[in-house]
């Protein structure tokens, strides 16, 4: 640096002034190559590296696939293996380490770490020619008394668990796994269904979509067998989500 940093003398160093002067510079150039490193080998970390998510059709849809190439432009080495079921099967995927983490409805976890996201309402889908169509808002009960096309959300049903709490249950003419085909089939008229809000955003044409007075919602979110025994992509994945969900979810709406 063109001239003496370091005093040497018999029993000690010490800084010269112009040492003295140059060490606050120096020690911060020092943490920024410490943090460079340290960003490096994170990366190395993260190099050719797996996440394998479980997840359910309105995560699918509604924002996983604008995350995960959100996180791959800082990551473009990332796979990702997604599968997608019930909210039984993500939890026996979780138990069974077939995935690293899941999208859950909290109300269908058991014995996992869950963080919520977000909470995803349900509402009436309805035929445009339907008599409950002429109605802003419509009741469960209403609802139980037309043919309903039921989602099949595996052995916890979140719409069954709202039709119960007002002390009714759904006229069920079918039971169908597929969100996008219920929609399919109320615009033919077979019948009346409750989806959620992500879900129906962006494909309500033919359809009538109402709120349902009693509100009925999910908890969605991430659930996972300790945080700490993710690899470390699944990790920086995971705090990735948390920091753009609320973003993602807004654009949806």
């Amino acid at each position: 640096m063109g001239t003496e940093l370091i005093v040497r003398k018999r029993d000690c160093l010490k800084l010269s002034a112009d040492g003295e002067m140059m060490y606050p510079f120096i020690r911060a150039a020092a943490a920024s190559e410490e943090a460079i490193q340290r960003r490096l080998r994170e990366m190395e970390g993260l190099e050719n590296s797996v996440i394998r998510i479980g997840s359910f059709t309105s995560v699918s849809q509604s924002f996983l696939p604008k995350l995960m190439q959100m996180f791959r432009t800082d990551y473009p080495s990332i796979r990702f293996v997604l599968k997608q079921g019930t909210y039984t099967e993500i939890q026996d995927w979780l138990s069974q380490g077939v995935i690293d983490f899941g999208f859950n409805n909290r109300d269908a976890v058991t014995n996992s770490d869950f963080r919520e996201l977000y909470k995803d309402e349900m509402m009436a889908v309805l035929p445009l020619n339907h008599p409950l169509a002429a109605k802003n808002t419509v009741t469960l009960k209403e609802m139980s008394q037309q043919p309903f096309i039921l989602l099949d959300e595996g052995e916890y049903s979140a719409t069954l668990h709202a039709f119960e709490s007002v002390c009714c249950h759904p006229h069920t003419e079918y039971t169908v796994y597929d969100d996008y085909s219920i929609m399919a089939m109320v615009r033919q008229g077979l019948g009346v269904s409750m989806l959620y809000r992500q879900v129906v955003s962006g494909f309500e044409k033919g359809l009538a979509v109402r709120s349902v007075s009693d509100m009925p919602k999910r908890t969605v979110g991430i659930v996972f067998n300790g945080m700490e025994t993710m690899s470390l992509a699944a990790r920086t994945f995971v705090s990735f989500i948390f920091t753009q969900t609320d973003t993602l979810i807004r654009q949806n709406a």
